[in-house]
């Protein structure tokens, strides 16, 4: 394999860890307010943790007035980690999380020793290879910089891209999830990939030739879909699609709270949300189906 210099150029430490110093460990706001270390206060209570980001967000509000109407007493706490949400719902501090993408959560449970999973998918986003520099990527140079998730869930993403337009060649029998750069076989015109944290890309999206990214994350920094060099297919994207997450046997245990969190989520007004965010740029996933995916997810 050509040499496929690997190095960090960013890892935010989503608040190194100050959800779980802060809040999971510290009795702080969250703790109090959401009664984290204490008894549930009665069987219509939902405790969800949430990334504070306004996909995730602002469904959330919209669930939260549909099932405060419906009776039930919903606490929901934002925040910006990606590794404590996991843990806080198999601790049984919070029924659900949304935060993730179903390769995300595989890979961390194994990381993590844990067995959290999806109940319902929420929606799939559309992701690619994007450049400030190149129109094609036949333009990208020999050494460019690119820049690519540094969460092994995501990072094959980028790789397989690229591998898909016949700029490198990869271990074909590794699942996308899995793939680093160390699954590189070829790598004719040495390419310099860049590991950063995918909420950073639009920070670092000028310093570098190229960068695999989020569309939403981009549209942020007014860089649209039809500027992407190469995209996802939908069923390449599926893998990635974002759900609800809680403990094993969640929705076999307590299929009230899951009954009524499934309808809200997946009610129209949170269609309509997002068919009006970033001009309909996110697709609602309410009608793919979770346990295949999470067996395919699993099985590869």
């Amino acid at each position: 394999m050509s040499s496929a210099d690997t190095h960090t150029l960013s890892r935010r430490r989503v608040l190194s860890g100050s959800l779980g110093m802060a809040v999971l460990l510290g009795v702080g706001s969250l703790t109090s307010g959401c009664g984290l270390l204490g008894a549930r206060a009665e069987d219509r209570t939902l405790r969800l943790v949430v990334t504070e980001n306004a996909p995730f967000q602002e469904p959330t509000r919209i669930a939260e007035r549909i099932l405060t109407e419906q009776g039930w007493d919903f606490n929901a706490t934002y925040v910006t980690d990606i590794i404590q949400p996991n843990h806080a719902v198999s601790n049984g501090e919070y029924d659900v999380n949304f935060f993730q993408n179903i390769s995300y959560l595989r890979q961390f449970n194994e990381d993590n020793d844990l067995d959290i999973e999806p109940i319902f998918f929420m929606f799939e986003q559309p992701s690619g290879i994007y450049s400030q520099q190149y129109d094609s990527l036949d333009e990208i140079p020999e050494g460019a910089q690119i820049a690519l998730p540094v969460d092994t869930a995501n990072n094959g993403r980028g790789i397989r891209l690229l591998a898909r337009a016949g700029l490198i060649e990869i271990d074909e029998s590794k699942h996308v999830a899995a793939l680093s750069v160390q699954d590189i076989t070829a790598n004719p015109k040495n390419f310099e990939f860049i590991e950063v944290d995918q909420q950073s890309v639009g920070q670092i999206y000028s310093d570098v030739d190229a960068v695999f990214g989020f569309a939403r994350l981009l549209a942020e920094i007014d860089v649209l879909p039809d500027e992407v060099l190469i995209m996802e297919s939908p069923e390449e994207a599926l893998p990635f699609a974002l759900a609800v997450c809680a403990r094993p046997g969640f929705r076999e245990e307590q299929p009230e709270r899951y009954e009524a969190l499934k309808s809200a989520y997946h009610s129209d007004e949170v269609r309509e949300w997002y068919g009006e965010y970033l001009d309909g740029l996110l697709t609602p996933a309410f009608d793919r189906d979770i346990d295949q995916a999470w067996e395919q997810v699993n099985s590869a």
